[in-house]
């Protein structure tokens, strides 16, 4: 039966190498690798002709395709991708922004479907619904029923389009049906903007989209224009990852001077390759500069933070970036589908290329791993500093990430920071500015009340390694000598859900504060809040307002 599986699986991939061709391929010269395809294109046609005429079952052309092209996308990288005709909204948002909608983030299980987020300005903004709503039915059909991806594909749809919606108030209990029009949404490059204090302009991006260059540029001229002792400047990419390259180029060249080269691509095809350079003035090239990364900092994030960093304009200050250093593009297939292909690496202005996980070299198992430490090369910026390929965007001034408590975590999970939002709202008609707001002690002892009887438990780190060790004694026979010694240890470790609440008060008070806050001044509330307990933030602005240190980190 394996074997008849293996053979199967062979079939599959041979098959999809036949769709990618076209039939009567001859060998290009005698190229050995071209004869190769041919020979191998011209048994697969044979192959296939035969199996479909004989085999006792039908073999579904279109289910066997796809599973044979996934078979053959497993050979490369992550980002190469067939996308068929009906997922093309996806490639289209991943580079426009823009998608038909309502104009909502929701989360669902199997009891109830919340709204999450709304975006400002949406149909469902318009149409007045809160964050903390739940909706009941789509369309007639009630969501209980359907899972994450199914109340997705309902919300969105053809702008124009209608969708019958009934939602509930999470705190009076009343049900109201509404018709909404969906809206071409369109996701802003830049999520925020604003001042850190009286003289540090902040912008925050998270995706590089169509028109992400004008977006930051309208942005930081607006901090300008509107706060004309500015002294420096933020430029948040944590959590981006990415999107179109040209976008990155522009966005560099708001800092950077003309005629820099900002980034290199170089592949297969060479007449493909190509120096990236910024073609017009900087708004400011002098400004005082920090660029935020983490890893989930990627591709077009990695692209604008290397430049900044190999020109020496500014300080990268965080954790080390993802490590994407390929570049893709698309090409048409039959019917209106895709290929999404890897074509090129890109190489920052010092010549390093930061793709960290090198998918060329797979071990025998078919896994690959990270660029070794031992194989990463030192590279130069244009002062001198020393920085390494193979890795990332490791940050001139490393800041720890902020890793939560167990107990704040599960809350999370449970979603009790944002249900205990949502009752805040509805009893508090209005709350300080964001970024001023503060929960009281009052507050906070409201919102233990809130949790009893609720089941918040969980296993600490510590116990979690206790019942592996348990484990592992019972099976080599150890247990029994040392059983008094684990009760003790289990005993001493046993955590107080209400201490551990206290002890972790100040996170899941800001936490609490940042929820909050989404409710009143949504989504540029949340991260106004969040901006007055952010390490990096607050690290960079120090930075920023130290000269000599900044420039010791540029030298």
């Amino acid at each position: 039966m394996r074997a008849f599986f293996q053979r199967k699986r062979r079939i599959v991939v041979v098959l999809v190498l036949l769709i990618i061709g076209a039939t009567g391929i001859k060998a290009y010269s005698d190229k050995d690798k071209y004869f190769e395809i041919a020979k191998n294109l011209d048994i697969f046609a044979a192959f296939y002709r035969e199996l479909n005429t004989y085999y006792v079952d039908d073999l579904p052309p279109e289910k066997l395709m796809h599973k044979g092209i996934d078979a053959i996308l497993e050979e490369t990288d992550p980002y190469t991708d067939f996308i068929p005709e009906e997922n093309l909204d996806e490639l289209k948002f991943m580079a426009t922004g823009k998608y038909g909608g309502v104009g909502i983030s929701v989360i669902t299980d199997s009891v109830r479907t919340v709204i999450t987020d709304i975006y400002e300005g949406s149909p469902m903004d318009k149409a007045g619904v809160k964050t903390g709503d739940l909706i009941l039915s789509l369309d007639g059909k009630p969501t209980q029923d359907m899972d994450q991806d199914d109340i997705s594909h309902m919300l969105k749809g053809v702008p124009g389009t209608t969708l019958q919606m009934v939602t509930k108030n999470p705190s009076t209990g009343v049900e109201t049906s509404k018709t909404i029009t969906r809206e071409e949404i369109n996701v802003k490059p830049v999520s925020y903007s604003g001042m850190v204090g009286n003289d540090i302009g902040y912008i925050r991006m998270t995706q590089f989209t169509e028109n992400s260059g004008d977006a930051v540029s309208d942005a930081f001229t607006q901090l300008k224009k509107d706060h004309p002792a500015i002294r420096g400047v933020i430029l948040d990419l944590r959590g981006n990852p990415g999107g179109l390259l040209d976008e990155a180029v522009l966005v560099a060249n708001i800092f950077v001077d003309k005629n820099k080269v900002i980034v290199s691509t170089k592949g297969k095809v060479k007449n493909w390759d190509r120096d990236y350079k910024t073609e017009g003035n900087a708004i400011d090239a002098k400004i005082p500069l920090a660029v935020l990364t983490n890893r989930s900092s990627a591709s077009a994030s990695e692209i604008v933070a290397g430049a900044i960093q190999d020109l020496d304009r500014g300080v990268i200050i965080g954790q080390r970036s993802f490590g994407k250093g390929l570049v893709q593009t698309t090409r048409p297939l039959p019917y209106n589908a895709k290929l999404k292909v890897t074509t090129a690496k890109y190489y920052t202005p010092s010549g390093r290329c930061i793709q960290a996980i090198d998918y060329s070299h797979r071990n025998d198992d078919g896994e690959v791993e990270s660029v070794p430490d031992s194989l990463r090369k030192s590279f130069s910026t244009a002062d001198g500093r020393k920085v390494r390929d193979g890795g990332g965007i490791e940050p001139d001034d490393a800041v720890d990430p902020t890793l939560l408590s167990q107990v704040t975590v599960t809350l999370l999970r449970r979603q009790y920071i944002f249900d205990y939002a949502t009752q805040y709202y509805y009893s508090h008609p209005k709350i300080a500015a964001a970024g001023s707001f503060s929960l009281s002690e009052d507050d906070f002892s409201d919102f233990m009340r809130y949790l009893d009887g609720r089941n918040y438990s969980y296993k600490t780190h510590t116990e979690e390694a206790m019942e592996n060790l348990q484990a592992t004694a019972r099976k080599e026979k150890y247990y029994d000598a040392m059983s008094k010694e684990f009760e003790a240890l289990q005993a001493k470790m046993k955590h107080d859900k209400k201490q551990d609440l206290l002890k972790n008060k100040t996170e899941i008070k800001h936490l609490l504060e940042e929820e909050i806050s989404n409710r009143y001044y949504m989504q540029k509330g949340r991260i106004a809040q969040s901006l007055v307990t952010d390490n990096e933030v607050t690290e960079a602005v120090k930075v920023l307002h130290d000269p000599q240190k900044y420039q010791q980190l540029l030298h």
